[in-house]
């Protein structure tokens, strides 16, 4: 697992509200997601982006796929309420593959992995405004992620207060076995 802060600007972030914003807003919150892992959200998945934004994703890309890695075309976009959060969940390996990269906009949030069959290991890692996320390899497959409701938001001792969160989510083809 890997975070790079500030891996955008406070204008590219504006950039990018501006253009998820519009068609977010027009959603409702869902209480629950089909699997039960997210709660309070609304999501969308976006292949149209404008040209200021496409520079985005691709340097979203560069850094976390080797150039010969086949990425989704689809970008998923995921809001979640100030009162929304993440279960503890493994990303289904039918719908994307070994790398997960995520830009988080508009607020701090924590994310904790836990070891899939030992809950007591675990690490939480600060994600804040504007940073990207990079979750491979063990990271990806042995670890549950969760991001953390408001009241057990602490990373370091420290409370760490979320608003509403968006996260632009880059994923890689998932490798079926023939």
């Amino acid at each position: 697992m890997q975070v790079l802060p500030n891996f955008i600007t406070t204008e590219e972030e504006k950039f990018l509200i501006e253009e998820i914003d519009p068609y977010m807003r027009r959603l409702r919150y869902e209480q629950s997601h089909w699997d039960d892992a997210i709660h309070n959200y609304r999501e969308t998945e976006k292949n149209k982006w404008n040209e200021r934004n496409i520079k985005i994703l691709n340097r979203i890309q560069d850094k976390a796929f080797p150039k010969d890695m086949s990425k989704i075309s689809l970008v998923h976009v995921l809001d979640l309420a100030p009162e929304g959060w993440i279960k503890p969940h493994v990303d289904s390996i039918r719908f994307c593959g070994e790398i997960i990269a995520g830009l988080s906009l508009l607020t701090d949030s924590v994310m904790r992995l836990k070891m899939v069959d030992n809950e007591t290991l675990y690490k939480d890692f600060l994600l804040s405004r504007r940073s990207l996320y990079i979750m491979s390899g063990t990271a990806r497959y042995n670890y549950n992620h969760e991001i953390l409701k408001n009241e057990e938001s602490f990373f370091e001792g420290q409370h760490i207060p979320k608003d509403r969160r968006i996260s632009v989510i880059c994923r890689c083809q998932p490798q079926h076995n023939t």
